[in-house]
């Protein structure tokens, strides 16, 4: 049986193992890139750019954004060469798009790979290592069938930049969680990380929460489907985006909580997950803030339907 410290040490990778080339050569499965996004004119433009010639030196066959933005998300990526989709207009008879996770569901009804990539949309200094080193594993390990990306997060605040510091919510809440409840994924690095890389026949199969524990979700689920052998880790060296102040933390810790909560309660070790409603005391007021916890079902379920 593969230990956290074993996985650790035989299954986590550097991008550099996976240059363009290397992978153009050795690939038998078709592989597409996915971006959700929500008004990322900003960073946008220089990851389609970067992406678009591996698709010319036959690395990967599509690039696709899925987008629901107000400002020139879209325009800018379908200029520079990718294929680009209207959230809402995927799969519409499931109503309003509720999230990330939804996003991210919904695209699968457009993505054409059997392996697929999904990368955030927000990433500063992008270059195509990010998509080379997490499609890498699945290409060269026919036992691998769920990659991660992590990375060194500098945290910038007022103009400061420190090297170390992103990623709070991932040290506070993701991993003690993890340790405490699946300690097999304990070595996964960043398990909130939107960096992704799939087998179509694996995340098929899997239901996706539509909000932002999608990505704690789903790492869960690759474990429940395949085992810890199944899985790996890519070290894609530094990823800086911006960063949520303070009071936003808890309603995101709160939606990592829920989604392993649910997962829990699918394994039989929780009766009940509990409220969707997260209170923050204000003074002597309370807020109230409803957390999107909506889960698709598994999409091969959809389309055998």
């Amino acid at each position: 049986m593969t230990t956290a410290r074993d996985w650790l040490r035989h299954n986590s990778f550097h991008h550099a193992e996976f240059p363009a080339q290397r992978i153009a050569l050795r690939r038998e499965s078709s592989i597409s890139v996915c971006l959700p996004a929500r008004n990322e004119e900003r960073t946008i433009g220089p990851i389609v750019a970067a992406l678009m010639p591996l698709v010319e030196r036959g690395t990967i066959d599509q690039v696709v954004v899925v987008d629901q933005s107000t400002d020139g998300t879209a325009e800018i990526a379908e200029r520079l060469g990718a294929e680009v989709h209207t959230q809402s207009s995927l799969m519409p008879e499931y109503g309003p798009v509720l999230g990330k996770g939804d996003a991210m569901w919904r695209a699968l009804s457009v993505i054409s790979g059997d392996i697929i990539c999904f990368l955030d949309a927000d990433s500063e200094n992008f270059t195509e290592h990010f998509a080379c080193g997490l499609i890498g594993p699945l290409v060269e390990h026919d036992h691998i069938s769920f990659v991660k990306g992590f990375y060194r997060r500098p945290f910038r605040q007022a103009g400061v930049t420190l090297p170390e510091g992103g990623g709070r919510v991932t040290e506070l809440m993701a991993r003690p969680l993890l340790n405490l409840f699946y300690p097999d994924l304990a070595g996964v690095r960043q398990p909130l990380a939107g960096e992704i890389a799939v087998r179509r026949e694996v995340i098929e199969q899997m239901p996706m929460l539509t909000g932002y524990g999608v990505d704690i979700s789903l790492l869960i689920d690759a474990y429940r489907y395949g085992g810890l052998e199944s899985i790996a880790q890519v070290d894609l060296d530094t990823r800086q985006n911006d960063h949520q102040q303070l009071g936003d933390l808890g309603p995101m810790s709160f939606a990592v909580l829920r989604a392993v909560a649910s997962r829990l309660q699918m394994d039989g070790r929780l009766d009940e997950v509990g409220p969707t409603t997260f209170l923050a005391a204000q003074g002597t007021a309370m807020s109230e803030l409803e957390i999107s916890h909506a889960e698709r079902p598994a999409f091969a379920s959809v389309t055998a339907g």
